[in-house]
C-alpha cells in the first residue's frame, strides 16, 4: 500500500507503508472519527511524568517517593528516545519562542548559582528539581507529532487535577486555624493556595476537552469539573477564588466561536457546586479580599506585603543575577532587614516569597523577571493570535480540527488563571507554566505543519523545513483530517 505525501515545496512523493510505520505515525482520529489517546511507550511515560509532577501523588506514599518516580520515568523516556530516535519530531526547538525563553531561564538560573548567596543551595535545587522540569518541557514538546499526542498530554494534565481533587475531597480533612474558617491544611507537599493554582488551570483544560469529547469521556470531564469546584471550596484559598473569577471572565470574553449559552451553563454549574460545598466561614474568608488593609498580610512583618517589599529590595540590590535560584528563604534568614527589626526572643522564620513574580525577580534578577513575565503573558496572547489564523470551518469540523481551535481558545484561559493565582504562591520554577509552554509550542508546530503550505505562507507563519518534512513524511498533516 502506498500513499501520496506532499513536502514543503508542494511536490508529491510516494512513501511505502513500512516507511510510515518507521516514522511512528499515529493517525489523528480513531476508527469512529473520534480522538483517542496515544498509548505508545514514550507518550505514556511522559504522561505519567506529568501526572506525578503535577499531582505529586507519590509523596503521599513514602514507598513510592523513595524511588523518585518522576526522575526515573524521565530517564526511561530519554532511554526510549535514544533507542527510538524517530519517536521525536526532528526540529530545532529554539525556533519556537517559548522554548527560547525557557532555555534562557535555565541559563539565567545556572548563572545565578556562582553569584548567589548560597551556591550549594541553588546548585542542589537545579540538579534535584529544576533540571527535571526543563527536561520534561523539552521532551513533551519534541514528542508531539500530531494532534493525537497533544490530546493525550492535555488529558494527562486533567487527570493530574482529578487526582488532586480526589485527595482534597475524600482523603484530607478540614482544619480550623486561629479563625472560624474551616479549610484544608497540608495536602502532602501542597498547601491550599498551591493546589488552587493547579486546579484553576485544570478547570480551563477540562472545559477545553468538554468541547471536543463525547460519550463516557464527557461524563468523566463533568465529574472532574464538579470535583474541582468541591476542592476549591474546601481549600479556602482567596488566591484560588480570584483565579476562579479570572478563569470565568476569560472564558466568557476570550473564548470565541462556542455557544455562549453552553459556556454560561457550565460556569453556572461550577459556581453552584462551589456555593453548596463551601465549608463554614468560606464566604466570610472571601469577603476579606475587599478589606485587604485589615488582613495580617498587610500588617505583619511576615505578611505578603512585607515579603514583596523585601523581595523588590533583593532584586534592586542584586539586579543582574539576583539572590540565586531557590535562595529567597535563605535570604530571609541571613540578609533580610526583618532580622534587625524583629523583637527580642521572637522566632525567626525563613519565609518563601509567596509571590511568583517576586520570586523570579529576587532570585534571578531583572533579566529573570522580564523573561518570566514575558513567558506568562506571552502564553496568554500568542494562542489568541494563532487562533485568528485558523479557518472558521474548524469550529464545526473534525475532532482534530476542533481540538486545535479549542486549544487556542482555552490555553489562554488557563494562563489567565495561572497569572492571577501565581501572585500568591511560589511557582516561578515549578512544572505548570513550563508544561503549558510545551503544550502551546506543540500546538503551534503541529497546527502550522498541518495546514497546507500555501496557507501558512500567505499568513506569514514560520515553519521550518525540517518540521514540514517530518509531518509530511509521517502523513500526519493529511491523514489527521481524513
Amino acid at each position: 500500500m502506498r500513499y501520496n505525501a506532499r513536502s514543503a515545496s508542494g511536490q508529491g512523493r510516494q512513501l511505502p507503508e513500512s516507511r510510515t510505520r518507521e516514522m511512528n505515525f499515529v493517525p489523528g482520529r480513531g476508527s469512529h472519527g473520534r480522538l483517542t489517546l496515544t498509548l505508545d511507550p514514550l507518550r505514556m511515560l511522559l504522561s505519567l511524568v506529568m501526572v506525578v509532577s503535577i499531582s505529586r501523588i507519590h509523596l503521599y506514599y513514602p514507598v513510592l517517593a523513595a524511588y523518585r518516580p518522576a526522575m526515573v520515568l524521565c530517564a526511561l523516556a530519554v532511554l526510549y528516545a535514544f533507542l527510538n530516535p524517530r519517536a521525536f519530531v526532528h526540529t530545532n526547538t529554539v525556533n519556537v519562542w517559548p522554548m527560547r525563553l525557557i532555555a534562557l531561564l535555565l541559563v539565567l538560573a545556572c548563572c545565578s548559582v556562582p553569584f548567589g548567596i548560597a551556591l550549594g543551595n541553588s546548585a542542589t535545587f537545579i540538579i534535584d528539581s529544576y533540571a527535571k522540569t526543563i527536561l520534561l518541557t523539552f521532551l513533551l514538546f519534541l514528542s508531539v507529532r500530531n494532534v493525537r499526542d497533544l490530546y493525550t498530554y492535555v488529558w494527562g494534565f486533567v487527570t493530574s487535577c482529578g487526582i488532586l481533587c480526589y485527595f482534597a475531597v475524600f482523603v484530607f480533612r478540614l482544619e480550623t486555624g486561629d479563625g472560624l474558617t474551616a479549610r484544608l491544611g497540608e495536602l502532602y507537599t501542597y498547601d491550599s493556595n498551591d493546589v488552587g493554582v493547579l486546579l484553576v488551570m485544570g478547570l480551563a483544560l477540562t472545559l477545553l476537552l468538554l468541547f471536543v469529547d463525547r460519550g463516557v469521556k464527557r461524563w468523566v470531564l463533568i465529574l472532574n469539573l464538579v470535583g474541582i469546584s468541591l476542592a476549591m471550596a474546601r481549600s479556602g484559598s482567596r488566591g484560588g477564588f480570584l483565579g476562579l473569577l479570572a478563569v470565568g471572565l476569560a472564558t466568557l470574553t476570550l473564548v470565541k466561536g462556542f455557544s455562549a449559552t453552553r459556556r454560561w451553563v457550565i460556569l453556572t454549574t461550577g459556581a453552584v457546586v462551589l456555593a453548596v460545598a463551601s465549608p463554614r466561614g468560606y464566604w466570610e474568608q472571601m469577603a476579606t479580599i475587599l478589606a485587604p488593609h485589615e488582613d495580617y498580610n498587610f500588617t505583619s512583618i511576615d505578611g505578603r506585603s512585607a515579603l514583596i517589599k523585601r523581595g523588590i529590595g533583593y532584586m534592586v540590590g542584586r539586579p543582574v543575577f539576583g539572590l540565586g535560584i531557590a535562595n529567597f528563604s535563605r535570604a530571609e534568614c541571613t540578609i533580610s532587614s526583618r532580622i534587625t527589626s524583629r523583637l527580642s526572643g521572637e522566632q525567626l522564620h525563613c519565609k518563601a516569597p509567596h509571590n511568583s513574580y517576586v520570586q523570579a525577580g529576587a532570585e534571578l534578577g531583572v533579566p529573570g523577571l522580564i523573561t518570566w513575565v514575558w513567558l506568562v503573558f506571552g502564553l496568554v496572547v500568542a494562542p489568541l493570535r494563532l487562533r485568528r489564523r485558523f479557518p472558521k470551518a474548524w469550529l464545526k469540523g473534525t475532532d482534530a480540527e476542533r481540538l486545535f481551535y479549542a486549544s487556542a481558545s482555552f490555553f489562554p484561559v488557563a494562563m489567565c488563571g495561572f497569572a492571577v493565582t501565581s501572585f500568591f504562591v511560589s511557582f516561578a520554577f515549578t512544572d505548570p507554566i513550563y508544561i503549558m509552554a510545551a503544550l502551546y509550542s506543540a500546538l503551534y508546530t503541529v497546527s502550522v505543519a498541518t495546514l497546507p503550505p500555501q496557507t501558512t505562507a500567505a499568513k506569514g507563519w514560520r515553519v521550518t523545513a525540517s518540521a514540514r518534512r517530518f509531518f509530511a513524511a509521517s502523513g500526519a498533516w493529511r491523514r489527521q483530517f481524513e
